[in-house]
């Protein structure tokens, strides 16, 4: 067991485990990675929107099943660098009022128990180590920060910029969306990324997204003491008779059960992966499962209310990259209205593969291909609101069900309408074309890529499972580093968050390991 025995063991290597993985590697301490996937492969599919949207080449085959027990394949993906191998980079800050409680139409978003500023040096941290492009003071609702970016914002394409223009005419406020992909304007020659359409949703072929693989994971194995474990599935987490730590860390890997412990675990596996590991832990000291003495875990499942929506350009939009700009003017009550909405902002290209797959209602005398030429691609957010019965279980043979009802519509609603209210200044059709034929439009619950808030953290032990480190109350060596912390989801994108937060508790750690 000797050889099996680590200082710290990271389960998951995305925006969580991969970002803490890289802040403990210089410690020299032996730290082993286990990562339930390989490398995603490097091959001519990975931007080809037919084999990655329509066929769905890289995501998870197992089943997942609905709260009636019906089947659905989640949109998730288990390779080294987690989903942010997939991501659209947009790497963004919570606002500092979304620490604390926020009254939305359908109820109150509980606060967190740090404030922002705990996170701020953390944040700027992580903007920096994951190259994040932007301006500060483009959005007008952003917090306050320690330090600027480092690398300009990206330019807008003409059309995009026209879109902008025009949006600023009509009185509104658009802002440069902080990205983090490795482009160089200046000198397009050297550049990694060559800005292409095949980035958001995409595996970026040749490594200039800035994703956790190539920013942390491989950064962190170049010192002799980590060691990373590809398609190593943790299947559970035991301890001691106590209860009080974990001791065996169980894997199956290529057919065989191996065993390891170390001083510090941490579970990173995504929010409904890491509910379900600590659920499939259950023991005689903690029968509800690991860390669940306040049946927490696995409950307040968040994921955003998100709708992609499309709208036809009167002109041709040839942009290729056109995820650079954002709208918080409904993020926080206004004088219209005394609750939030949320937040407007771009995906990546949709072509006519992409539309095919989504079957639109084509407009008369249009092709598949003339669309998608005419189509600007919109991103709307809004904050779901933490419910202990929208939640994750799991059954005594490990599957997952995913219990999911939306709430707090009505500020999604009033935001789809404010985007349809905007088309005719912004030089669009006057109406909107829901993509992947939702009703309206809203992303399904497949649609799992901002999962959050299955294993709050907060200070009574009673209503949280980890405590503001996101050390488990109840396990003295057990830590959570993904987006399962969140006790509110807020209506940004939650990776910088889950970056930020996880250098925050990668200090905590080293500090503890001495």
């Amino acid at each position: 067991m000797a050889d099996n025995h680590y200082d710290v063991i990271i389960i998951g290597t995305g925006a969580g485990g991969g970002t803490l993985a890289y802040r403990l590697a210089p410690s020299g301490k032996r730290i082993l990675l286990l990562e339930r996937g390989g490398y995603v492969p490097r091959e001519k599919q990975n931007w080809d929107s037919r084999a990655v949207e329509v066929e769905n080449r890289y995501h998870i085959k197992e089943p997942w099943y609905d709260r009636d027990g019906k089947e659905f394949h989640a949109g998730t993906h288990y390779f080294v660098g987690g989903n942010t191998k997939f991501y659209g980079a947009a790497l963004i800050r919570l606002r500092r009022q979304d620490f604390g409680q926020v009254a939305h139409h359908g109820g109150v978003s509980p606060a967190w128990p740090i404030a922002y500023d705990d996170l701020e040096p953390y944040y700027t941290e992580a903007e920096h180590l994951y190259q994040v492009h932007g301006l500060r003071g483009s959005d007008p609702t952003e917090p306050p920060a320690s330090a600027p970016y480092l690398h300009p914002p990206l330019s807008h394409e003409p059309r995009i910029q026209q879109l902008v223009d025009d949006l600023t005419r009509i009185g509104h406020r658009p802002f440069h969306m902080p990205v983090g992909v490795m482009l160089d304007e200046q000198n397009p020659r050297q550049s990694r990324c060559i800005r292409c359409d095949t980035c958001d949703g995409f595996p970026c072929l040749v490594y200039a997204k800035a994703d956790a693989q190539v920013i942390c994971v491989d950064p962190a194995l170049t010192h002799p003491n980590v060691t990373l474990l590809t398609d190593a599935y943790v299947s559970r987490l035991e301890t001691s008779a106590s209860g009080r730590e974990v001791t065996k860390v169980h894997v199956e890997r290529s057919g065989a059960r191996e065993t390891y412990s170390a001083g510090v675990v941490v579970v990173s596996c995504g929010a409904i992966n890491s509910a379900a590991l600590l659920l499939r832990s259950a023991s005689d000291p903690h029968p509800r499962g690991l860390a669940n003495g306040s049946d927490v875990v696995g409950r307040h499942y968040m994921c955003h209310l998100n709708s992609m929506l499309l709208a036809v350009s009167r002109d041709p939009n040839p942009t290729r990259f056109q995820k650079t700009w954002g709208l918080n003017d409904f993020y926080f009550p206004s004088k219209e209205w005394d609750y939030p909405m949320g937040h407007i902002s771009m995906i990546g290209k949709t072509d006519a593969n992409t539309l095919r797959a989504g079957a639109p209602r084509i407009a008369p005398g249009w092709t598949l291909e003339k669309m998608a030429e005419h189509t600007l691609s919109f991103w709307l957010t809004s904050e779901d609101l933490p419910h202990p019965d929208n939640r994750v279980t799991v059954d005594r043979d490990g599957r997952i069900t995913l219990s999911y009802t939306p709430n707090n519509e009505e500020g999604h609603r009033r935001l789809v309408a404010k985007l349809k209210g905007m088309l005719k200044e912004i030089r669009c059709h006057d109406h909107l074309i829901p993509l992947n034929a939702y009703i309206p439009a809203r992303i399904p619950l497949a649609g799992v890529a901002h999962q959050n808030g299955t294993v709050r953290f907060g200070r009574d032990p009673k209503a949280s499972a980890l405590d503001v480190h996101c050390k488990a109350h109840e396990v003295d060596n057990l830590y959570v580093v993904d987006g399962s912390f969140f006790p509110s989801s807020c209506a940004v994108n939650p990776a910088l968050t889950i970056m930020a937060n996880a250098l925050r508790v990668g200090d905590h750690v080293r500090e503890r390991l001495g």
